[in-house]
């Protein structure tokens, strides 16, 4: 046996070291506040939960207590999809909890973020006089592209009556 003079006693057998001892520091902080539990939850989130719930929420962070128990959930809660995850609190610790085998999250807190809106959709609007179009699409040679013009315009038209 060898034995290691520092602040700590260990004991190792002919250079084998623990595995803990191989791993960086900074990863070693990570794993201990639960960083390994934030990327399997959000890794494995649409298995974990419904896809009702995995569409108005995703979690943003994991607060793990002591000995990576009893943690705080963050989500991110879409507007408006906020009572609905308000009410599946508990059936998403239960099923978290079941995953990992243990209470792993206690608490779910919800943290509301405005869906992104493409204003660019809005400033579209219904082309009334196709003649100016035709006269236009007159300059295009393709043929194929012409008619498929057509009738995409006709479409959207159609779709914004």
């Amino acid at each position: 046996m060898h034995k290691k003079n520092n602040s700590k006693t260990q004991t190792f057998i002919q250079g084998l070291r623990p595995f803990s001892s191989s791993i960086p520091k900074t990863l070693k902080r990570h794993l201990k506040k639960g960083g390994y539990n934030y990327s399997n939850i959000v890794d494995n989130w649409t298995r974990m939960v419904s896809k009702k719930i995995s569409d108005a929420c995703y979690p943003i962070k994991v607060k793990m207590g002591k000995e990576m128990r009893n943690g705080t959930l963050i989500l991110n809660v879409l507007h408006g999809k906020e009572i609905e995850v308000e009410y599946e609190k508990n059936e998403i610790k239960d099923k978290i909890n079941s995953f990992f085998g243990y209470n792993c999250i206690s608490n779910v807190n919800l943290k509301i973020v405005q869906p992104e809106i493409n204003n660019k959709i809005k400033n579209f609007q219904k082309i009334k006089n196709l003649d100016e179009v035709e006269a236009k699409m007159k300059e295009v040679n393709d043929d194929k592209l012409k008619v498929f013009l057509r009738n995409f315009l006709k479409a959207y038209n159609e779709k914004n009556d």
